[in-house]
């Protein structure tokens, strides 16, 4: 009987040890945080940027990559990562282990990409004109009718979608904050550096294009939101090295000192503030990762 049990003894602590390496090895594979600020990976299907339906791209042959522990966007593809991370719509600070992005075959077909046409009619008669495609998560700057720079956008989130039509940038305020959000550890008010605003809803919200984080997909509570970097460093610390900066560019472009006087840095009304259309629906989302882009011959 003795012998009986201690051969049961050993088998117990054997499955124990057993079972013991087994999660400390899955614990040891499979990442939990990440090196830098990132979007939460909760939302199984919103981390998988291939899902995310662009109609610009069925003429452009592309793949789904996973990134994996220690990639980013300069290792997989040197320069040419602010080309890769404009056609995913997405910043650094949303690239982690995980997720997946669309990746072009040639890189070439991406080095002058955008969805938005060249001339636009709507747009011939204004000196500044600007476009938001909801649809293609994208804002183009014309200039009688000419696209003049483009960039991605992330425009409000289903149930607070940005409203669509015709409507004026009537207010700059470089160094503008929300007034209903703040960033995800409470900390301070969520920053919207370079802020045009151009509407107010009957419900007296106002809306606004403005600094903030792109994921690749509609993310905002119905402003418009453009690459800035250096705004994420400020509040984020990442990256360390600013290279996206739309929301200068357009906030100098739009609302700049050379067409409105000196910036005093708080909010100024603006008059014959250039027009912005905004148009479209939110992005279909596939029901499952397409294996290939099946839509190029």
């Amino acid at each position: 009987m003795r012998y009986s049990h201690m051969r049961l003894s050993h088998k117990v602590v054997l499955v124990t040890l057993f079972t013991l390496i087994i999660a400390g090895f899955t614990v040891l594979r499979t990442p939990s945080v990440t090196d830098i600020p990132a979007a939460s990976p909760e939302d199984k299907a919103k981390e998988d940027l291939s899902r995310v339906e662009y109609p610009s791209l069925k003429s452009i042959k592309w793949h789904a990559q996973f990134i994996q522990p220690h990639q980013s966007l300069e290792s997989l593809f040197g320069p040419d990562w602010v080309l890769v991370a404009r056609f995913n719509r997405v910043d650094r600070r949303h690239i982690y282990p995980g997720m997946t992005i669309k990746v072009p075959d040639n890189i070439e077909d991406i080095r002058t990409y955008t969805p938005l046409p060249r001339f636009y009619q709507p747009a011939a008669r204004h000196e500044k004109y600007i476009l938001v495609d909801i649809t293609e998560q994208w804002l183009g700057a014309y200039e009688y009718g000419k696209l003049a720079f483009s960039t991605p956008a992330a425009t409000g989130k289903a149930t607070t979608e940005t409203p669509v039509g015709m409507f004026q940038v009537s207010t700059r305020h470089i160094n503008h904050t929300s007034s209903l959000y703040k960033t995800a550890d409470d900390e301070e008010q969520y920053p919207m550096d370079n802020a045009l605003r151009f509407h107010v809803g009957e419900d007296n919200v106002s809306y606004w294009l403005h600094a903030r984080d792109l994921p690749g997909r509609p993310a905002s509570h119905g402003c418009i939101g453009l690459f800035d970097e250096e705004m994420q460093l400020r509040v984020f610390g990442y990256p360390q090295k600013p290279v996206l900066l739309d929301s200068q560019k357009l906030y100098n472009w739009a609302a700049g000192e050379d067409e409105y006087g000196e910036d005093s840095g708080e909010p100024e009304e603006l008059e014959d503030g250039p027009v912005v259309e905004v148009r479209g629906s939110l992005p279909r989302y596939l029901d499952r990762p397409p294996l290939v882009n099946k839509n190029v011959n």
